[in-house]
């Protein structure tokens, strides 16, 4: 029987290098053997893929904090039961683009959600499953937000305020300091290979992997 599978979330603001951060981390792990799933939130299911085009769509100006934060755990309940579940449970690793803490930041520090109904959300939709590592790119808003500019056209949530993302920077780094089990924080100003050989140096430990 496969021993189960260990679960790793990246987050972040907009602009903190988490795609990069990913495909390192990606390369690093199929390089010692672990065998692997790659997801994203919202996505990563054809219902969740179908969520992210609205949730992302810069045209849907009028979708209320409530239908947003609804949409993001109905994307994660599929991800969780359609894909991250059984993978783990085949003993497979996963990598995950945003996760539960994400709707903490942006739906709750950002939009304003209580956060006991995300908690109560969470505990019925996520069927229990927490991230054995969350790394968490700690960036500031100003310098995330010049990043973001150069990628294209912005969307839904890129177009929000600065307010707006210093309340969820503001969240992400309570949450770290709540869990610090769980959460790595990682100071992601500094160069891609930086970020990256932090992240290495914080799952070697855990999860008995070399750097």
């Amino acid at each position: 029987m496969s021993r189960r599978g260990r679960f790793i979330t990246l987050e972040g603001g907009e602009g903190a290098g988490k795609s990069t951060l990913l495909a390192g981390l990606h390369d690093h792990l199929l390089g010692h053997g672990v065998s692997l799933l790659q997801v994203r939130e919202p996505g990563g299911t054809p219902l969740g893929e179908a969520v992210r085009s609205i949730v992302l769509d810069a045209s849907r100006a009028g979708i209320s904090a409530e239908s947003e934060l609804l949409l993001m755990f109905a994307s994660r309940a599929q991800l969780v039961r359609e894909r991250i579940e059984p993978a783990l449970a085949a003993g497979q690793w996963v990598l995950c683009d945003r996760y539960v803490d994400a709707s903490y930041a942006y739906q709750g520090g950002g939009r304003g959600q209580p956060f006991e109904r995300i908690a109560a959300l969470e505990s019925w939709a996520c069927a229990g499953l927490s991230a054995d590592l969350t790394l968490l790119l700690d960036l500031s808003v100003s310098t995330g937000r010049a990043r973001a500019a150069g990628r294209g056209a912005a969307d839904r949530i890129e177009t929000e305020t600065d307010a707006f993302f210093e309340r969820v920077r503001k969240t992400y780094r309570e949450r770290a300091d709540a869990e610090p089990q769980r959460f790595r924080m990682i100071d992601a100003s500094q160069s891609p290979d930086q970020v990256l050989q932090a992240a290495i140096a914080a799952i070697a430990p855990l999860f008995e992997i070399g750097a």
